[in-house]
């Protein structure tokens, strides 16, 4: 009879033994458990430590409450000013209610996954290159509400959103990198210009302090000298006055040359054929027969002065020459 008490007391005490290990569970301190107990959800969900359960009777799910990293694959779009980018992201969020991440929805996971892509590619349609690449701030933050608003009734909380990189065509990196080198050119340029103005402003200033006291020209001669003397190099430096190299040059000019008037033509030498009558030349033609001088009729008449035919045969030369 003792015997038969002790081993239904052992078989007992076996049977506590094995329901109790069937029935205990541990909740880590990151994780909230969840029981269904005939399929229908239990309203407590059960904190961190020890706890029991009906074996068979109920279901103990775990949930991890710790921030979960998920990372993004890279979506590609055309951005607002029609350039094709490849943007990739990262998204930190973690369960806030773990009974409606069980119920609501299959798998949080997967479903926090597809809106965050879903998401990325209307941010890259709604936005410009220029914002891809250096207003990351603001997209971080219009992204992480588009991704929060619904995850909330899902019993996800969206902690931060961060694009990680943008991938751009080669052909618009060289053309970013055109545009970069040429900005930087054009600031070299005006910086360079700068110091040439305030430098000739000291030069200016220079020039009118050494016109007032010569000898300063001198001693700035001098110390040239010395500094390229300084450097124990075999240059020959040979100071030169200004004046003789203006000199040298007015004596290289070439003389100046006066102006040629222009040649007029000789003058044709009168003609000495012709014969004289009363003091005036009469010029003989080239050819034909000289006109006759008319005369008084008292003249024609005398014979003193020849006659009308002594003054034809000499006015045209048909005497013997």
């Amino acid at each position: 009879m003792v015997e038969e008490l002790v081993a239904a007391g052992f078989a007992a005490g076996a049977a506590c033994v094995v329901y109790g290990l069937a029935a205990a569970r541990v909740i880590k301190q990151y994780e909230r458990g969840v029981v269904f107990r005939l399929g229908r959800l239990r309203g407590r969900v059960r904190g961190p430590g020890f706890t029991m359960i009906v074996p068979i009777v109920d279901r103990l799910h775990k949930v991890n409450m710790q921030i979960v990293t998920m990372p993004v694959p890279a979506q590609e779009g055309i951005s607002r000013d029609n350039v094709t980018v490849r943007v990739d992201a990262v998204v930190y969020f973690k369960v806030v209610d773990a009974a409606d991440a069980l119920v609501t929805v299959e798998d949080y996971r997967f479903a926090v996954s597809q809106m965050a892509q879903t998401s990325l590619r209307s941010i890259i349609g709604k936005s410009e290159l220029d914002d891809l690449l250096s207003n990351r701030e603001k997209l971080n933050q219009g992204l992480e509400l588009m991704i929060d608003s619904p995850a909330l009734g899902w019993g996800v909380s969206v902690d931060r959103v961060e694009i990680k990189d943008v991938s751009l065509p080669e052909t618009m990196k060289r053309s970013m990198a055109r545009q970069a080198e040429a900005d930087r050119e054009r600031r070299a340029r005006v910086i360079n210009a700068d110091a040439e103005l305030q430098a000739s402003k000291k030069l200016a200033e220079a020039a009118r302090q050494m016109a007032d006291t010569p000898s300063a020209l001198q001693l700035r001669l001098l110390q040239t000298v010395m500094a390229v003397a300084a450097e124990k190099n075999s240059t020959l430096v040979l100071p030169i006055p200004v004046e003789l190299l203006r000199f040298l040059e007015r004596g290289a000019q070439p003389a100046p040359q006066p102006e040629r008037r222009q040649e007029e033509p000789p003058e044709k030498p009168p003609l000495t054929n012709a014969p004289t009558t009363n003091s005036t030349a009469i010029p003989t033609m080239a050819s034909g027969p000289l006109p006759v001088v008319p005369e008084s009729p008292a003249a024609l008449s005398d014979p003193a002065h020849g006659g009308h035919e002594s003054l034809g045969h000499e006015s045209l030369g048909d005497g013997p020459r």
